[in-house]
């Protein structure tokens, strides 16, 4: 079974989220997104300590989506520097990761 990855980003808004999330999956390159409750990010940024409400987005995929979901996130975000962190799935559900498999399957690659 290819490796699944859950993919990790924050847009500074629900709609942007949304819409994010929602064009993944559609092209088959996440096979679910979920977005979580808005949450409060504490971060230096050009030598200053900022504080932000960001939107949270979990993305279930396989290793090889990544290039080209990282390249969507690049893309559609507002951030000069969004945060895009992949994290592997050591272990989960047999049959949850087959069906993320075959939800991103047949993506164009």
């Amino acid at each position: 079974m290819e490796e699944a990855i859950l993919v990790v980003t924050t847009l500074p808004d629900a709609n942007s989220a949304a819409q994010l999330g929602r064009m993944l999956v559609e092209l088959k390159l996440a096979a679910c997104v979920t977005q979580l409750p808005p949450c409060t990010s504490i971060y230096r940024w050009q030598g200053e300590i900022e504080t932000a409400e960001e939107i949270p987005l979990l993305i279930k995929t396989l290793r090889r989506h990544y290039g080209k979901i990282e390249q969507a996130i690049r893309q559609h975000h507002p951030y000069e520097l969004p945060e895009i962190m992949a994290v592997t799935i050591a272990d989960g559900l047999p049959g949850y990761l087959a069906w993320v498999a075959a939800a991103t399957i047949g993506n164009a690659e």
